[in-house]
């Protein structure tokens, strides 16, 4: 069976009304998505200093992340883990340059 490639001019179309699917997840900037990074790293076992991280959210950020933090850490036993070097990698650098905003 083929793969399913979402249409370009559908994903832009999508993008451009602001749509956000049931499993479209966490906006890239967001204490969320930061969150849902952190998660991810624990699943791969890269370390991870949360309170480096918390401390470089304001305040108001600083709940958001908590909270999705622990949602996500309940999440994460059936997430895969199995990582590949290069996804650690990932993680590590975004949440590296993440904490430093």
């Amino acid at each position: 069976m083929p793969a399913l490639k979402p249409s370009l001019a559908a994903l832009a179309a999508c993008g451009l009304a602001g749509c956000v699917g049931a499993g479209a997840g966490p906006v890239p900037g967001t204490p969320e998505f930061t969150a849902s990074r952190v998660s991810r790293a624990y699943d791969c076992g890269v370390g991870v200093d949360r309170g480096r991280i918390i401390a470089g959210f304001r305040q108001e950020e600083r709940a958001r992340f908590i909270a999705a933090n622990a949602s996500y850490a309940v999440k994460s036993y059936n997430a895969p883990r199995r990582c590949e070097a290069e996804e650690r990698a990932q993680l590590q650098r975004e949440l590296r340059s993440g904490a430093r905003r």
